[in-house]
């Protein structure tokens, strides 16, 4: 039970404060103007305290501040220490689907166009979401008419600049040929800059350009060229067709609408730039606290900006009710802008109109998730509290962590560590073991040493201070399952023990052929009914830890393998192998390649070449 600070000890100043739990781990980040008053507000009578405030509370052991001096001080601070913990409770806007993105990858020497479903490459620039693939797909075949960026993969790439000939897309002109080099990478970047123009939705001088083109061009007889630029020109009028206007060409601004009930809310912001609408993103968000809704306006901005700027801070963002802590929002989006954001309620015309649509998006979208919530969240509840009748546990088991292991023949022994939280997979908190003390055969003993490195870390971050604890290994699992049957449940009971754990971590073994469930001291094993939801979770945590340890195993041993294959060549080491492989795009092109196409690499030795190629096409003890 969380201990109230004591009287006078909490200072009369903005700042931030951080709810733990009794390992240490950062349940919930606030910020306030007051944080004596503030945090005095969680400990007063509250009986209609929200149900997650009154868990979050339940929970939590103590609360920590750290004073600021001034109130936008402690919203970075508390966007800060949101983005390093990841507070279960706090507010987060999640996705509600996999949205695509139209993406142009300006890191790379030649930058490349596609559609992708997520945004993770740090050097690439990103328009959408959109809400049809089909339509994005469409728009890019327009796009790429006008302005022919590479479509291609980089392998493809390689691989047409080993050969020296240009593939189909080159020759019906939807690509200006770079692995060729019929384009210079000066003229190539302003192709891009164009694509990137029009995607964003600045077209005018665009326009203007290809209208003079096509008229000079015209005007000189030069009625081919002509058509092109009036085909591009046509193209780039389509693109622009796709997209909704609804405003001048000067307009930028976001809109924000919500719709919800106490638990969630699902959020649609619609992105308007040069007065169209060029994209939309939906979310949704967990509700922490009983709040207004100016209130919650404000925290469904700050995490909006605080983790989305496809396209940037607009100038405005338009609102169905101004947010509770507007000039300090609009101070800190300022900032990040570098020009003045203001906040804005349509009245009336376009804008207005415009924001019924987002409402009505927002209103659908809930009533979508809200089914879906209801089916996914009874099952999960039913899941873990079957889980903690059927095996006896003290508590049901809100973190879950399953062990498998994988090997062939002893060879590339690993181990996987899969956890679910709440029933739900949390890839994040994942771990691989390469076992390093087994020699051989022997599943116990790989076993073992998983566990225990696994549980000597758990003690390890215990016994440090909270504040210099890292994230890895420092919650106990409040059920440890492994994959096996009574072996390795003996396993992971004797370590358990030896470490002092036995009481802290209950401990259980699910088998493959009959899906039979283990526990200690207990002589039949349990069989789950086969519709049991607490079953199905035992099985999907079993598969996934199995497909983990796979996964892990078949990585090291191709690297041991393909490596091998390259290894042993005197003048032939890891920097030469890495620029071969990277030059000839792959090791498979590599053993493919004559000895005179090894030889014609510039930077390679003759001598090493040749060597080379011996050790890849020695013969085989089956060849011989």
């Amino acid at each position: 039970m969380i201990k109230r600070p004591e009287p006078g000890s909490i200072p009369e100043a903005p700042g931030s404060y951080q709810f733990l739990d009794s390992n240490g781990q950062v349940l919930y980040v606030g910020k306030a103007k007051n944080l004596r008053h503030r945090i005095n507000s969680y400990f007063g009578k509250k009986p209609h305290a929200s149900p997650r405030t009154s868990q979050m509370l339940s929970e939590a052991e103590e609360v920590e501040w750290i004073q600021v001096k001034n109130e936008l001080e402690s919203l970075l601070l508390e966007f800060n220490l949101i983005k390093e913990h990841r507070p279960r409770f706090n507010i987060d806007l999640k996705d509600d689907k996999s949205y695509p993105y139209l993406s142009i990858s300006l890191d790379q020497e030649w930058p490349r166009a596609a559609v992708v479903r997520e945004r993770r490459r740090k050097g690439s620039r990103y328009f959408g979401p959109y809400v049809q693939v089909g339509a994005i797909r469409d728009t890019l075949d327009l796009l790429i008419r006008s302005f022919p960026v590479r479509t291609c993969s980089d392998s493809k790439l390689r691989e047409h600049q080993r050969s020296g000939k240009p593939c189909l897309l080159f020759h019906i002109e939807k690509c200006c040929g770079p692995c060729v080099d019929e384009v210079t990478k000066d003229e190539y970047r302003e192709v891009v800059n164009d694509f990137i123009r029009v995607v964003g939705g600045d077209t005018k001088e665009i326009e203007q350009r290809l209208n003079l083109q096509m008229s000079e061009a015209s005007e000189s007889l030069e009625y081919e060229t002509a058509a092109r630029f009036r085909d591009q020109l046509k193209s780039v009028r389509q693109v622009m067709a796709k997209q909704q206007i609804v405003g001048n060409e000067n307009e930028q601004f976001d809109i924000i609408v919500f719709r919800g009930d106490e638990l969630q809310v699902a959020v649609q912001v619609f992105y308007v730039r040069h007065g169209k609408v060029v994209g939309r993103k939906g979310s949704i968000m967990d509700r922490v606290e009983e709040t207004t809704t100016a209130e919650l306006l404000n925290e469904i901005i700050s995490s909006h900006y605080r983790n989305e700027l496809t396209f940037g801070i607009p100038r405005t963002v338009l609102v169905e009710e101004i947010p509770a802590e507007s000039e300090l929002l609009s101070d800190w989006l300022s900032s990040e802008r570098d020009g003045r954001v203001q906040f804005r309620v349509p009245e009336r015309g376009g804008k207005k109109e415009l924001l019924k649509t987002v409402s009505l998006n927002a209103e659908e979208e809930f009533v979508r998730h809200r089914m879906k919530r209801a089916s996914d969240h009874n099952s999960r509840s039913r899941a873990l509290n079957e889980l903690q009748i059927a095996l006896e546990l003290p508590n049901a088991p809100l973190r879950i962590e399953c062990y498998d292991m994988s090997h062939l023949q002893g060879t590339d022994y690993v181990g996987s560590m899969v956890v679910l939280e709440d029933g739900i997979p949390v890839p994040s908190a994942y771990r691989r073991f390469k076992i390093k003390e087994v020699d051989g055969n022997d599943d116990y003993a790989a076993m073992e040493e998983v566990l225990r490195r696994r549980l000597n870390s758990l003690l390890q971050e215990e016994s440090i201070p909270l504040e210099e604890r890292s994230t890895k290994f420092a919650y106990p699992p409040q059920l440890l399952l492994v994959d096996g049957g009574r072996g390795q449940l003996g396993v992971a009971l004797r370590v358990v023990k030896e470490l002092g754990l036995e009481g802290r971590i209950p401990v259980a073994a699910i088998a493959k052929r009959l899906e039979e469930i283990f526990l200690p001291g207990v002589k039949d094993p349990i069989l789950l009914p086969r519709t049991s939801e607490a079953l199905y979770l035992l099985q999907r945590i079993r598969d996934e830890s199995h497909r983990f340890a796979v996964e892990y195993h078949r990585k090291l041993r191709s690297k041991r393998m393909t490596g091998s294959v390259l290894d042993g060549v005197p003048g032939f080491g890891v920097e030469r192998r890495k620029r071969l492989i990277k030059e000839m795009g792959g090791v498979k092109a590599i053993q493919n390649a004559s000895k005179e196409e090894l030889k014609n690499v510039s930077w390679l030795p003759n001598a090493v070449a040749e060597s080379l190629y011996e050790k890849i096409h020695k013969p085989t003890s089956r060849q011989l």
